[in-house]
């Protein structure tokens, strides 16, 4: 066996592998040569070779969001580690484990002018979970820095920063450790804390009649006895976001649509007494400004380790896993007779006759184009979905329930959708499809430059020649500021892109040739496929802002 010769490489190598991180993606470099050659040779480690390291820690994040371990990547010194931040930030605000391992100077080479060198301590600071700034020698302060970050990653389920300088030559090796690591006893994933009394918010609940649950981001294996309970009460509506995951026939999975077209009265009936939420981030714009402008009496948030008072109506922080809470909450709760549940299944089923006659007589557009894509993914698949307009346009949208849904929505960037993706679909092993717009897919277009991406990866790229988003905002007027500066209209294609890294590449542009487009995609797996949509770019928003007004 072949280990690197510096004493707190080794102890780094004999840490890692005592805790189980395991999963290795490392960007090329050579103060980071240490650590890469004793990754790289030991059967125990799982290493990808990606060479942008943005792309990379995207990469390492969505191996991340599917298996819930951590996961390191590896930099040299300098402004490699930068790239590492939009990741980084994703991960802290999504609760993935992430763990980034940078290499550097030793502390008597920064800023005198040497090569490569940047002050690299703290630098995620503000969003990192534990920062384990090391010394050069290998030493018990270093292995206990070492096991507190990736306990921090693994039980608060966040990012965490490791910075280790080596000093020259990188490149050494020996045959043997030299070293034998402290290694702390390993610390179990996030535990419950006790529940408590839960009789005086039993008592709150069963005098309420007006009860609402919003479920926003969740991979979560939901308790089907405590769906089958929330179902079947009829003072309880659920609300979930297309990223939930979490179905029954009787929730309200298009929140937007039922929504949007309520007059100041139909807000003041739907308002809540309790609001009951679980899951991350909320996609959903108009279900926040609604809640914020009609907020419930109570608000109890469910999670093991945040709370955030999205709404400003937060009143207690259940500190344990949701299927933990409703298995302990609902033998105290007890049915209550109530028209809230009954008056919304109203509107869902007007709202949905409205949507199927507005979908049909769709011309090609951006909406026809989601609505086609998504109703023919096939079953038991994964859907990545990048930010903008393709998240948005996928909550108005029925997706089949054995389809799993995520996107980036801690920080809501396009800066890493597609390398997220492909992470995702090596670590899950599910057919996976990506959907996203053309800006955000251009922005990452490094993500291609990856080896591991599965033969049966799509990418579904609909180009409308910019930031169509833009123009459904407030504040769009056709003008050459607003075409260059907010929508950055362009006449890019991604074939040649497609074909450089080996994707089979097809394209469609009318509702014709996208029906054969989208039969052949799902027809081959021999290798990944990009299959590309031109829409319009001008009508887009008109087609959307029309939808809303029809559903009423």
């Amino acid at each position: 066996m072949v280990y690197p010769k510096i004493p707190l490489a080794q102890s780094i190598l004999q840490i890692f592998l005592a805790k189980g991180i395991q999963t290795i993606v490392i960007s090329p470099g050579s103060r980071n040569a240490p650590l890469t050659i004793g990754f790289a040779s030991h059967p125990d480690f799982t290493c990808y070779s990606i060479a942008d390291e943005r792309c990379a820690a995207f990469f390492a994040m969505g191996i991340a969001q599917q298996t819930q371990k951590p996961v390191a990547v590896v930099c040299t010194s300098g402004s490699a580690v930068l790239n590492y931040y939009p990741a980084f930030a994703e991960a802290f605000y999504s609760q993935i484990p992430l763990i980034v391992l940078s290499a550097d100077r030793p502390q008597s080479k920064i800023d005198i002018g040497d090569g490569q060198t940047i002050r690299q301590e703290n630098v995620f600071l503000n969003h990192s979970l534990y920062n384990a700034n090391l010394t050069e020698d290998a030493s018990f302060e270093n292995d206990v820095k070492i096991n507190e970050a990736i306990n921090a990653s693994i039980t608060q389920k966040g990012p965490v920063h490791i910075n280790a300088p080596f000093e020259e030559p990188l490149y050494e090796t020996v045959e043997a450790f030299t070293v034998n690591a402290h290694i702390d006893a390993t610390i179990p994933a996030t535990v419950d804390k006790p529940l408590g009394d839960l009789t005086p918010f039993a008592e709150i609940w069963n005098a309420s009649k007006k009860k609402m649950i919003l479920v926003g981001v969740s991979g979560l294996d939901a308790n089907a006895k405590s769906i089958n309970v929330i179902a079947n009460d009829d003072s309880i509506i659920v609300m979930t976001e297309t990223t939930s995951n979490i179905h029954h026939p009787s929730f309200v999975n298009n929140i937007d649509t039922i929504i949007t077209p309520f007059t100041k009265e139909d807000f003041e009936e739907f308002q809540p007494d309790i609001l009951v939420t679980f899951g991350g981030m909320v996609v959903s714009k108009r279900i926040k400004a609604f809640l914020r402008n009609y907020k419930p009496k109570q608000q109890w948030h469910i999670d093991p380790l945040r709370a955030y008072d999205t709404f400003g109506a937060l009143t207690h922080h259940f500190e344990v896993h949701p299927n933990t809470f409703f298995s302990a909450f609902y033998p105290l709760a007890q049915k209550v007779k109530s028209t809230y549940s009954s008056q919304l299944a109203h509107v869902k089923y007007l709202r949905k006759q409205k949507h199927d006659w507005y979908v049909s007589k769709m011309p090609f557009c951006d909406f026809m184009v989601f609505d086609k894509v998504i109703s023919n993914l096939p079953k038991n698949s994964q859907l990545q979905i990048s930010n903008s307009s393709a998240i948005r346009y996928a909550q108005l949208i029925d997706i089949d329930p054995s389809i799993e849904v995520f996107c980036n929505r801690g920080t809501s960037g396009i800066d890493g959708s597609t390398s997220t993706a492909i992470g995702a679909a090596v670590a899950n092993g599910k057919p996976t499809v990506f959907i996203g717009g053309d800006i955000g897919f251009f922005y990452d277009s490094n993500a291609l430059w990856n080896n591991y991406i599965p033969k049966d990866f799509k990418i579904i790229l609909i180009n409308n020649g910019g930031g169509g988003i833009f123009r459904i905002l407030p504040g769009h007027n056709e003008t050459p500021v607003f075409n260059t500066f907010f929508e950055t209209s362009h006449h890019l294609t991604a074939e040649h892109l497609a074909k450089m890294y080996g994707l089979a590449y097809s394209k469609a542009t009318d509702a014709e040739s996208l029906d054969e487009a989208i039969t052949n995609l799902f027809q081959q797996n021999e290798k990944p496929q990009l299959l590309e949509i031109f829409t319009p770019t001008v009508e887009n928003d008109k087609i959307l802002l029309q939808y809303f007004r029809e559903l009423i």
